[in-house]
């Protein structure tokens, strides 16, 4: 599997109920259960940033640069899961809009018009955001952590 093609994913998050402060967006309430965060890797490094985020929640040995590094860090949040698909095409948005409910408002969306790329569920959503992946049209594929 080449790790260097373009991609979106979805990084599955179990958390404790806590608050965090994100960056210059401020504190956030997160509830328990788990966060699914919608991102894509469509630069030159492609599907190897979601390596990046998986060395990353492992080694908590960067500063944050986007949002989600804050999930990444902090003892409340375990990344369990990445689930992924090769693509080129800009996906991302209609992914988030597509899991869609429960949101954290304003999460992981500054370069868009979404109205968040992070959502919540009270159990796993394993098989909605697999899912989610077919109603594009796309072959998912997890990696388990």
């Amino acid at each position: 599997m080449d790790f260097s093609e373009k991609g979106i994913y979805c990084l599955i998050f179990e958390n404790k109920e806590c608050n965090l402060k994100i960056g210059k967006k401020g504190e956030f309430s997160f509830l328990a259960g788990f966060h699914i965060y919608v991102g894509s890797a469509l630069g030159p490094g492609g599907l190897k940033r979601v390596k990046r985020h998986i060395n990353l929640s492992r080694n908590k040995d960067k500063n944050p640069r986007w949002h989600v590094d804050y999930l990444h860090l902090s003892p409340s949040f375990r990344l369990i899961s990445a689930v992924c698909a090769f693509t080129s095409s800009r996906l991302e948005c209609s992914l988030a809009s597509s899991i869609g409910g429960d949101l954290v408002s304003g999460f992981g969306c500054t370069d868009c018009t979404c109205s968040s790329h992070l959502f919540y569920r009270n159990k796993s959503p394993f098989p909605e955001i697999t899912e989610a992946f077919e109603a594009l049209g796309l072959s998912s594929f997890m990696l388990e952590l």
